[in-house]
């Protein structure tokens, strides 16, 4: 959501990356492969993948190569040193490598001869399968992918067997981390704190199962090359462990990140290049997660300020995002070879997600999910001015009350989400929902209360995820659940109208 006035407040924890060198403990145990993954003609982002093929575990590690001409300008994930030749060794959370398993780190190359695949070699890699591979991801209009890189294989999967629909099936209800990781300007830019353990563990008491975690990652980025801080990078990571320590499911996107990826035809092959350059990182970072973090490509991408039913324009190249999505998470292989992840319809408007959502191309099956958003009736749900009141069948006043989306409407909607989608296979997240609080209205939580509830129930009856919009903001016009600072309740009845839902 994007809403100026109701989606702002947030904190930024920038924790320096600590690097690590451990001994080598095993000679000749693992394939080393090189792979470009984005090739722009001056330039590209390569990978280098170490997968672990002996019976013992990797601790620490050192691999070396060298270009022609090529020359590093950025590395990820790794420490990096040497000039042409040049060596990267591994970090404090990326030293172990257990037998089957597979850690990557990526860089961008300066390339004025041609871009270059060359052989990565070192103690613990195996001369027999260190030659390199070669992967690439288009920024072209169709972000095709073609990979022979053992990042791909599954080997490292987490082992999870249910289906897409099979897992949202287990992730209950859901609540939002809003205007908190995706302020534009850092975490605490919209007036939330820094987030805490303490605050998760709340959420994961009253009742939720699964967090969405949006961010902003562009402010924390190099803005010619879209590399993304260590720090940064290191904080976000703080925050999803914090959830997953709660034992929750988490939902990981870029957010509006201040509106970058606008789905026309002059900007798609920047936006998709954008997206692949920035996806490899994330992806690549979080690789060695299980099952229980999921990625969400984008937020709601639409034209800026145009509202109205998408062009052919808009929708097809919405939908080119959502493949460069998937063909660069599924490149980085290892655990999200055959990671569960989530794409959107065009501004997670349900009407043009059925109409205009073309399902990517993907490498594994049954791991895609589609997300869309719910806030009908707009002057009931967000629209502060309004005097539209009320809502559903407990309405006492026809003038406080909204003559379309009811109850009735709701159920439709949903039933047409399961139709083009659940019952297809696909999994699908209700990624945000909510009614603004009106506390000058009298009697208005009445009907706040019940229009989530309602959304709520119906959602996990069809098969849907739902997982509610909080802003942190407690005052008029705010959707808070919880006080931020010390994760105390502020709805405990609204809480329950929605987490009843799975009870």
């Amino acid at each position: 959501m994007k809403f100026s006035t109701m989606k702002k407040l947030s904190a930024v924890a920038v924790l320096g990356a600590s690097l690590s060198y451990l001994p080598l403990t095993n000679a000749q145990t693992a394939s080393c492969t090189y792979a470009v993954t984005n090739d722009w003609g001056a330039g590209a982002t390569a990978n280098i993948v170490i997968t672990n093929t002996g019976t013992t575990s990797i601790n620490g590690w050192n691999v070396s190569w060298e270009y022609q001409s090529n020359t590093v300008s950025n590395l990820w994930n790794a420490s990096l040193s040497g000039s042409n030749p040049y060596s990267a060794s591994n970090l404090s959370w990326n030293s172990s490598i257990q037998p089957g398993q597979s850690i990557s780190f990526g860089m961008q190359v300066n390339a004025p001869n041609g871009v270059e695949t060359v052989a990565v070699t070192g103690d613990i890699c195996d001369a027999a399968s260190s030659s390199s591979s070669s992967s690439s991801v288009s920024s072209s209009s169709s972000s095709s992918v073609s990979s022979s890189s053992s990042s791909s294989s599954s080997s490292s999967s987490s082992g999870n067997s249910l289906t897409a629909v099979e897992l949202t099936g287990e992730m209950g209800v859901g609540w939002n981390l809003g205007n908190t990781l995706d302020a534009i300007g850092g975490e605490t830019a919209w007036g939330n704190p820094e987030t805490t353990q303490a605050l998760i563990d709340s959420v994961a008491n009253a009742g939720f199962k699964t967090i969405r975690v949006p961010v902003a990652w562009s402010k924390f980025s190099d803005p010619a090359n879209f590399v993304i801080e260590q720090s940064w990078m290191n904080r976000v990571e703080e925050v999803v462990n914090y959830a997953l320590n709660a034992d929750l499911y988490v939902v990981m996107n870029i957010h509006w990140d201040e509106g970058w990826m606008q789905p026309t035809y002059a900007q798609q092959e920047y936006v998709n290049n954008r997206l692949a350059i920035m996806w490899e990182q994330i992806a690549t970072h979080f690789e060695g997660y299980d099952d229980r973090l999921l990625f969400a490509g984008t937020n709601e991408v639409m034209v800026e300020g145009d509202y109205g039913t998408p062009t052919e324009e808009y929708y097809t190249v919405q939908n080119s995002f959502n493949q460069t999505f998937v063909d660069t998470v599924r490149a980085t292989g290892g655990n999200n070879a055959d990671r569960y992840i989530v794409v959107q319809g065009f501004n997670t408007n349900i009407d043009h997600t059925i109409n205009f959502a073309e399902i990517p191309t993907d490498p594994t099956t049954d791991r895609l999910l589609m997300e869309v958003h719910y806030y009908d009736p707009y002057n009931f749900t967000l629209n502060q001015s309004s005097n539209i009141t009320q809502w559903g069948s407990i309405a006492t006043d026809p003038n406080a009350t909204e003559t379309w989306a009811n109850e009735s409407f709701v159920d439709y909607q949903f039933s047409r989400m399961q139709t083009h989608f659940v019952n297809q296979g696909i999994g699908v997240i209700l990624g945000e929902y909510g009614v603004i609080s009106r506390q000058n209205v009298s009697g208005h939580e009445v009907y706040r209360n019940y229009w989530n509830e309602y959304i709520t129930q119906s959602a996990v009856d069809h098969q849907l995820v739902p997982v509610y919009w909080d802003n942190g903001y407690a005052g008029n016009g705010g959707f808070a659940l919880f006080d931020r600072y010390s994760g105390a309740e502020i709805e405990p009845d609204l809480i329950d109208a929605i987490t009843s839902a799975i009870e």
